[in-house]
């Protein structure tokens, strides 16, 4: 296990949306807490980072993250996506319940072990709401809690019963969990994957369409309503559901929202020549949809930002477009990405940088995603100024990205989670 981090970083540029903190100083980091901010600090035997024109950031919190475990059928494990989150920044991720399926204590701790031999990133898994994520029978969520779970959900596997459905949000409610829904009705968007649009039905490719996130957004809304339990939506990625998630916030439900960076960047036209690498779920939408998407995390409709990320082998993404397995791998590129969108005036950089670090901690209900003195350190060195082609460095198993041969800006220097050291770069 890495050594408890003694770290004096210099001159750096502190920015840390949730306190408004946007200033040239020093951090010192003592015994692996954040131990002071402030002008010229001193501290006799602490290694020193020299950090003037670098920018430093909380560590990244992503909500989203669908990890590699023995029979998950998707590319590398736990360390080498850790490893990729690290290198990007990225300190705390919830790791999904298709990771096993999370349904029993076994695996919860299979994937807390792997994850803490590996010492790159905090893995915080999300416990089956059904057992098997079959939809049918309650999984045992206050055992899974109390085994280290930090909320309940699907992992986009549906709940047709709506009677199954309430008694499992009364039973997180209880026990005050959070459940996480990726709202996409069965029937609507069966044998679907690709956008039911104009580009869709000209390459002939069975499509989802919008109404299937919108319906079953507007059902989950009215038992989070009748139950009280805490709720956070993801991968929001049509503009109708929008307008439900404003209503519902007005009311005062306990209601947050991400929405995957891809969606953010891209819309059906990247789908043009089966381009599989963009064959996601839920699918790439209209132009339109992007822009409303955007603005909705401007203003804070959506709390988040995730990766979404889901790495698969390249045979994976080989066959005709209907039958690849969908997913962007997505911890190597959330940084850089949102780095892009500020640049490009898509949204302010402090929004950009709070959806991926405050904001989904806030949602996920931990503490993270903020530099506080006093606490653990989790926090990342940022050479925004500097830009790379990621093929040469990419980290993740799976190389199913759309943005593989991109030059995007950002390089991250040093990543210090819960107060040790996971990457340093070369």
């Amino acid at each position: 296990m890495a050594v408890k981090a003694h770290l004096l970083i210099r001159k750096g540029r502190v920015i840390d949306p949730a306190s408004g903190r946007d200033e040239v100083a020093d951090l010192l980091v003592e015994d692996g807490r954040l131990a002071r901010i402030g002008a010229s600090l001193d501290a006799p035997g602490a290694e020193i980072v020299e950090a003037e024109g670098h920018w430093v950031l909380p560590g990244l919190v992503d909500a989203c993250v669908h990890l590699s475990v023995p029979g998950s059928g998707r590319a590398g494990d736990i360390a080498s996506e850790t490893r990729a989150a690290a290198a990007g920044g990225v300190t705390h991720l919830a790791a999904q319940p298709d990771c096993g399926p999370v349904d029993s204590t076994a695996v919860v701790r299979l994937i807390r072990e792997q994850a803490g031999q590996a010492g790159f990133a905090r893995v915080l898994p999300v416990a089956a709401l059904t057992q098997g994520l079959e939809g049918h029978q309650l999984a045992e969520m206050a055992t899974l809690a109390r085994a280290g779970c930090i909320a309940v959900g699907q992992g986009g596997a549906p709940v047709a019963d709506a009677l199954v459905l309430k008694r499992g949000l009364e039973y997180a409610a209880t026990f005050d969990l959070p459940v996480m829904f990726r709202p996409q009705e069965a029937a609507l968007s069966a044998g679907g994957c690709a956008h039911d649009g104009p580009v869709a039905t000209r390459l002939g490719l069975p499509g989802i369409p919008a109404v299937a996130e919108s319906v079953e957004l507007a059902r989950d809304l009215l038992l989070v309503e009748a139950t009280g339990v805490r709720a956070h939506f993801q991968q929001i990625s049509s503009r109708d559901s929008l307008p439900l998630l404003r209503a519902a916030k007005a009311r005062g439900l306990p209601v947050t929202a991400d929405v995957s960076v891809h969606h953010l960047l891209l819309d059906e036209s990247a789908v043009e020549g089966f381009n599989s690498q963009c064959h996601v779920i839920p699918p790439l939408r209209g132009a339109a949809d992007r822009e409303a998407l955007l603005a909705a995390v401007a203003d804070g409709t959506i709390d988040a930002v995730c990766s979404q990320h889901q790495p698969v082998g390249s045979s994976s993404k080989a066959a005709p477009f209907p039958s690849t397995k969908p997913g962007i791998s997505g911890l190597d590129t959330l940084l850089p990405l949102m780095l892009k969108l500020a640049e490009d005036g898509a949204l302010p950089l402090a929004r950009a940088l709070d959806a991926v670090t405050a904001a989904p901690a806030r949602c996920l209900g931990i503490q993270a995603g903020h530099l506080e003195p006093g606490r653990p350190a989790s926090l990342c060195v940022l050479a925004a100024d500097e830009s790379r082609t990621l093929s040469s460095h990419w980290l993740s198993a799976g190389r199913n990205s759309p943005w593989l041969h991109s030059r995007l800006p950002g390089v991250v220097k040093l990543t210090v989670c819960q107060g040790r050291v996971s990457w340093l770069s070369d």
